[in-house]
């Protein structure tokens, strides 16, 4: 079989190095065409960096494409139709693509989505499964149709979130979608496995995540939900909390239960929230709008992250004090 593989970042990179080692071993398949995002610059020095596929795709000798749009980039579409795939295999691509792309492959094109659809179609889904408070994800390899994550589903794996945070679970279940991609695809290209609609008034929507999603509100957010923040936002965008003019980044965090918190803290229903109830070597504790957010790494600005001890050694910090806007 001959395969087009479409991704781009580190999610992607797992199961093209998992097809290449299949067809390798196996003999029943070549990847003979990459496509990727355009290299982009990035770090200090604002160098170009190519995509974790890309750097795959060169190791193993295997021709690349990095259309900027592929909607409208004829030499791409025609390299793709020139090369005849039996199967398009997508992979955190980053762009959509168009029906003439999809009608290309023999069988084809399938969709490694990175949630149990339709739970969690969109851009996002392993941020929003932690965001929810979900107690289980998983891969799901989707027939790809024109509707967003809309098409029929192939195969499926579950996996249990626990307190992963995003890098962890997104590596889980890239290496969960490289296994299950690799036992899919024969039983796919014979029929023996048929796709199964989607139940669309089960299906919820995992949007974009912005920056400006990671600056804590205390009035507006519970201690669960922000330690959920800093588990799905890390490390981009991160979550953030105002003291005063300065912007102050939460690293590592914990919803601390009421029954933890110390003798001198008031009652839940007389603290304001953002209120600093403690400080000590354990962590900040901050009141939420329910609950206690304690704060176990920070990093002030123009520093590195440190500890909540080592950052209290250098910045005092007095409880009473109001963080975050409200």
């Amino acid at each position: 079989m001959k395969i087009v593989y479409m991704g781009t970042p580190e999610f992607a990179a797992a199961p093209l190095e998992k097809l290449i080692e299949y067809g390798n071993n196996t003999g029943k398949l070549s990847v003979g065409l990459v496509v990727t995002q355009p290299d982009r610059a990035a770090g200090r020095g604002k160098k170009e960096t190519m995509s974790p596929v890309k750097e795959i795709a060169l190791r193993h000798g295997i021709p690349v494409l990095q259309p900027l749009r592929i909607r409208n980039d004829e030499e791409t579409i025609e390299r793709i139709r020139e090369y005849g795939p039996d199967f398009i295999v997508v992979a955190a691509f980053g762009q959509i693509l168009p029906k003439e792309v999809l009608d290309i492959p023999v069988y084809c094109c399938i969709n490694i989505h990175a949630s149990l659809l339709p739970r969690w179609r969109g851009a996002s889904p392993i941020q929003h499964a932690i965001l929810a408070g979900d107690r289980t994800t998983g891969v799901t390899i989707m027939k790809m149709a024109e509707g967003l994550d809309t098409g029929d589903m192939l195969a499926k794996r579950e996996i249990i979130i626990g307190d992963m945070d995003y890098p962890a679970l997104s590596e889980a279940l890239s290496e969960a979608g490289a296994e299950l991609l690799t036992a899919s695809l024969d039983g796919i290209a014979s029929g023996e496995i048929k796709g199964v609609a989607q139940d669309d008034s089960l299906a919820t929507y995992a949007g974009m995540i912005g920056k400006e999603q990671g600056m804590l509100r205390p009035s507006e957010t519970t201690a669960v939900e922000a330690e959920r923040m800093v588990r799905a936002f890390r490390p981009w965008p991160g979550v953030s909390i105002s003291r005063g003019d300065a912007v102050l980044k939460i690293k590592a965090a914990s919803a601390v239960p009421e029954t933890e918190r110390g003798s001198g803290y008031p009652p839940e229903s007389g603290r304001k929230p953002g209120c600093v109830l403690g400080a000590s070597g354990r962590g900040i504790d901050i009141a939420m709008k329910e609950g206690i957010l304690r704060i176990e790494e920070i990093q002030a600005p123009g520093k590195k992250s440190m500890d909540a001890g080592s950052f209290l050694r250098g910045n005092r910090l007095e409880p009473g004090e109001i963080l975050g806007m409200n």
